[in-house]
């Protein structure tokens, strides 16, 4: 019986890394909602938003902690639901990963996304660094990285690497001849062994794609303005409209309920939009102005039958 029960619940598990029992649907995330600011893990679902002038686009549910593997899928369903997809697309570096710049590609799209150690790099600290694998000197004629004693590490072979939604990457290892009795050996590296690096030559040419995208005039434009587009949208849902916790439970629920608080946030957007443009006197009609403030009543009457 035990048995059983176990190949029940690896059944409901699948691919995820756990469950609640409340509610299968959901996965166990760290959440910082206690006093102290703490993280505790809780059941809940990773939401994911496209945003155009702090309207909501589009949205998607999804089952996972981590941000990278998302992305696929939602650009998926937004080009599904528009028929289309989006000539520029501007996300932190949660979403930097060779999979997404390489689907990013693909599909046209210009992409503003940072990737990890992005703002690392622009540090002094990081640049003047000898022993990193990003500044020491490679031969790419003959295939060899220099360390800063002069010595060689030299191509080893490949080795492949699979990321958690099955994406495979390839990786180029070097390694040293001789690291013993070497002066600058303890701040090279600290394994027991010669020094072995490994190096995903297409990662890093997409990201010099990125970087040189991002540290643009226009790069910096949409990273100013990506945290004033998203967050605040996050920020209004659940601070201001206390949406901090769904009330249903099931993917299928979540989504709908979900759903109906992105089509309130946007007809408060509209509602406000359109009330500002009457109000401070962009050439409307009488008539105009009295249907508008009709329609910002009915928005508010939406507003708490959704709360409700």
């Amino acid at each position: 019986p035990r048995l059983e029960k176990y190949e029940e619940q690896l059944e409901v598990l699948g691919d995820r890394n756990s469950y609640s029992k409340t509610d299968t649907d959901a996965v166990f995330m760290r959440m910082k909602e206690d006093h102290m600011k703490n993280g505790q893990l809780k059941p809940a679902y990773n939401t994911q938003i496209s945003t155009e002038d702090q309207f909501i686009t589009h949205y998607s549910i999804h089952q996972t902690t981590a941000d990278t593997t998302t992305l696929p899928e939602h650009l998926e369903g937004f080009e599904c639901h528009y028929g289309k997809q989006s000539e520029q697309l501007v996300a932190d570096a949660g979403y930097g990963s060779e999979q997404n710049y390489e689907l990013m590609e693909k599909q046209g799209i210009t992409a503003f996304v940072k990737y990890n150690y992005f703002h690392v790099e622009q540090k002094r600290k990081h640049k003047q660094d000898p022993f990193s694998v990003q500044n020491l000197y490679y031969n790419q004629q003959d295939d060899y990285y220099v360390c800063p004693a002069g010595q060689k590490l030299s191509f080893i072979g490949h080795a492949t690497r699979v990321s958690a939604n099955g994406y495979t990457a390839q990786v180029s290892c070097y390694q040293a001849q001789r690291c013993e009795g070497c002066p600058m050996r303890s701040g090279c590296h600290k394994a027991k062994g010669d020094r072995l690096i490994e190096v995903n030559h297409r990662l890093n040419q997409l990201k010099d794609k990125a970087r040189e995208r991002l540290v643009s005039e226009e790069g910096m434009y949409h990273r100013s303005k990506r945290p004033i587009e998203v967050e605040s949208v996050f920020g209004q849902m659940k601070s201001n409209n206390r949406f901090t916790r769904f009330t249903m439970k099931g993917l299928e629920k979540v989504a709908v309920e979900f759903g109906l608080m992105a089509i309130a946030h946007n007809l408060r957007k509209w509602a406000k939009k359109w009330a500002n443009d009457v109000f401070f006197g962009n050439g409307y009609s009488d008539k105009t102005l009295y249907t508008i403030k009709i329609g910002v009543r009915s928005v508010k009457t939406i507003k708490y039958r959704l709360t409700a």
